[in-house]
């Protein structure tokens, strides 16, 4: 595996996921690490819709947002690994014994087939690398419904999302207690409807994690969260 690790290294340069420098090593640049702006303490725990509770190490701002958009809109899908490694602190942080599964939002099949990736399952896979276990596929989107990044008020979004996901296997979810992914929460719409199809189908507690949150007195910026 380290063999494999370093061909690919060879091949395809490690790059800060913020900035895009190229680096020796996989991970966030010194020079990113000191500029990011990081959540602090209980400052980055989001109540959202419904009573969920979403954490989240950064703000979707500057450094943080030009990182999360070419991640998911400019195919540099390899910058999964530190983001999710981000998320994995962050949820052990906050979250600490509180869920015994992982999965993601999902995306619509036609985003999926258009982007090449679904960008919260690489997040959620690359979080449980970190602990030595896999996510588990738990929700899928059966309407591809309009982007939530095209809606800037928080009714708006809630409409758009309602009824658009459906769990998998409800005998996989009854009783267990969910660690829900995603890459950013600025309303937490689309997160509080995961969660609540989550509940719906018998799971005892869901708590969520992202890369970032948005400050809650910032308006919905158009190239935010789907």
């Amino acid at each position: 595996m380290k063999l494999l690790d370093a061909i690919l290294d060879l091949l395809f340069p490690p790059k800060c996921p913020f900035c895009g420098k190229v680096q020796e090593t996989r991970g966030i640049c010194p020079s990113c690490e000191k500029a990011l702006p990081w959540t602090e303490g209980d400052q980055g725990l989001r109540s959202l819709p419904g009573g969920t509770v979403c954490a989240a190490p950064l703000w979707y701002e500057d450094l943080t947002r030009d990182g999360l958009l070419r991640f998911k809109f400019q195919s540099a899908s390899a910058a999964a690994e530190p983001l999710g490694e981000l998320i994995a602190q962050c949820a052990a942080e906050h979250f600490s014994g509180e869920f015994d599964v992982v999965t993601w939002v999902p995306v619509s099949r036609r985003r999926l087939r258009k982007r090449g990736y679904d960008q919260a399952e690489l997040l959620a896979r690359a979080a449980c690398r970190v602990w030595s276990v896999k996510p588990e596929r738990l929700l899928r989107k059966v309407q591809d419904n309009p982007a939530q990044s095209g809606l800037t008020e928080a009714a708006a979004r809630r409409a758009n999302v309602l009824g658009v996901y459906e769990p998998v296997d409800v005998g996989r979810i009854q009783g267990r207690r969910v660690l829900l992914v995603d890459d950013i929460c600025t309303t937490g719409s689309t997160l509080a409807e995961c969660a609540r199809t989550l509940r719906d189908a018998g799971a005892a507690e869901v708590v969520c994690a992202a890369v970032a949150l948005t400050r809650e007195k910032e308006k919905v910026h158009k190239d935010g969260k789907e």
